[in-house]
């Protein structure tokens, strides 16, 4: 499945070329997994194996939208669908800014317990920072968040910012890998 995965990112997600990145940062690569993640095969493959990065405690995963909203949906139903997995998980995305109308919420879905534990999910990692912004509305409304995964980690310092938040980053993916 990893290795399905990796061929579908490279032949629809990855481009050499000149980019500017959403950090301001500009870069010769440029990875968009949505062409791959938004299909049935990419769903069922990155919901697969996402879930073998998930905490074992964990309740629920969340992302920062609209990157993380089909990888937290795919874990979430993959999660459902494993006899094996004791814990069932459910979905959350996080908004940019919060709702500007009604409960004026951060955190879309069913919210667990205060002091449940979440996972944040993320399609690609560069500095970290729409990660950690997920995880900072994620602890600010209770939730306990030690771990982020990613599917590519562009390799480009988000290890580093994690753990200067207190995170453990996971990935599947390196960059390195897209381009070889």
């Amino acid at each position: 499945m990893r290795e399905y995965l990796l061929q579908l990112l490279k032949k629809n997600a990855y481009k050499k070329g000149e980019f500017t990145l959403s950090s301001g940062k500009t870069s010769q690569h440029y990875v968009n997994c949505k062409p791959v993640i938004l299909t049935g095969d990419g769903l069922t493959l990155v919901g697969t194996l996402l879930l073998d990065f998930i905490e074992e405690d964990s309740v629920a995963v969340g992302g920062l939208t609209l990157g993380a909203d089909p990888l937290v949906s795919a874990v979430a139903m993959t999660s459902w669908l494993d006899n094996n997995r004791r814990t069932k998980l459910d979905a959350l995305i996080v908004r940019k800014q919060a709702k500007g109308h009604g409960t004026q919420a951060w955190i879309e879905g069913r919210l667990p317990l205060k002091g449940s534990k979440v996972t944040v999910l993320e399609d690609v990692t560069t500095t970290g920072g729409s990660s950690i912004k997920a995880v900072e509305k994620l602890r600010d409304a209770g939730y306990v968040v030690n771990r982020v995964v990613t599917v590519i980690d562009r390799q480009e310092g988000a290890v580093d910012a994690m753990k200067e938040a207190g995170l453990e980053l996971c990935s599947i993916f390196k960059l390195d890998e897209l381009c070889e």
